[in-house]
């Protein structure tokens, strides 16, 4: 069975007091699902904005990734099999 689909991911980054914030959206068409994200400055280390956006952006994606995954495995127990009871492979090696 062949099956293509697009969906669409926005990744929006805004500084609010100090702290960068991210929210990710995932649009599948059907459902929407959204990642939020932040990382804060120690006040003692150089300002790098985009650290603080790639720390924001990934742990955003982090959040929508594990709802993404929840979302999935319910979908599965839905249909009468336990998905939780499965472990899920990492792609970077380590359990997520």
């Amino acid at each position: 069975m062949s099956h293509t689909a697009e969906w669409t991911v926005r990744l929006y980054l805004f500084e609010d007091k100090g702290t960068t914030k991210a929210r990710v959206v995932l649009d599948t068409g059907t459902t929407s699902l959204t990642g939020h994200g932040a990382a804060h400055c120690n006040p003692g280390d150089i300002d790098v904005p985009e650290i603080g956006d790639e720390l924001a952006a990934g742990r955003a994606l982090h959040d929508l990734a594990r709802q993404l995954v929840n979302t999935a495995e319910d979908d599965v127990e839905g249909m009468g099999t336990s998905a939780r009871k499965r472990e899920v492979p990492s792609a970077i090696g380590r359990p997520l």
